[in-house]
């Protein structure tokens, strides 16, 4: 789809309800949600969701390329509102740099939810300050064995976001919900029944 100066490709289940907007990490593409299963399931349950390749993104399908933090925000934003016709508050998923991705939306666009695996940049002093406002739910989920991120930053973030539960795959790394794809879409789908509550 042609979004706003970008050509990207997208992932879409257009029905009614809260959306799941899934943002990837930085070396990876919307190819991950596909092989783990994770677009079937919410097919299967009958879910909204848009997993975007992102212009940050090494791998994605996506042209111009830039990982400037507002323009990828503006580009999610965009696309909610190009394929649900107006913007809907989503539930973001974020890994690794589409963790900060999800972050920085949410201080700017209101939000259902957030679910963070090994979200990187989550004490930039912007964030910092907005972190009081969040009172949707949020889950951030850590693999022990991730060697990129700190367990005391996961934790500290975990204070720092109201309503927020943090869950250590134990064994997992960076990228902990492909180590463990059916427990990650047990978490996935408990924070999205939290969320429209």
């Amino acid at each position: 789809m042609s979004i706003n100066g970008y050509k990207c490709s997208m992932l879409i289940n257009k029905i009614s309800g809260i959306p799941i907007i899934f943002l990837h990490g930085l070396s990876y593409n919307i190819g991950i949600w596909q092989r783990l299963g994770v677009t079937d399931l919410l097919d299967e349950k009958h879910v909204p969701y848009i997993a975007l390749d992102m212009p940050y993104g090494e791998k994605s399908r996506c042209k111009p390329k830039t990982r400037n933090v507002e323009k990828n925000v503006s580009f999610v934003y965009d696309a909610i509102k190009d394929v649900f016709g107006d913007f809907v508050s989503p539930v973001l998923v974020g890994t690794s740099m589409g963790g900060s991705m999800a972050l920085h939306f949410a201080s700017r666009f209101p939000v259902k939810g957030l679910v963070l695996v090994g979200p990187v940049g989550v004490f930039e002093e912007q964030l910092l300050q907005s972190y009081a406002k969040f009172k949707f739910p949020s889950t951030i989920i850590w693999g022990s064995e991730d060697s990129i991120i700190a367990s005391e930053d996961m934790r500290t973030l975990a204070d720092k976001l109201p309503n927020s539960k943090l869950i250590i795959y134990q064994g997992a790394k960076h990228s902990a919900y492909k180590n463990f794809p059916e427990r990650f879409k047990r978490d996935l789908l408990e924070l999205y029944i939290k969320a429209e509550t």
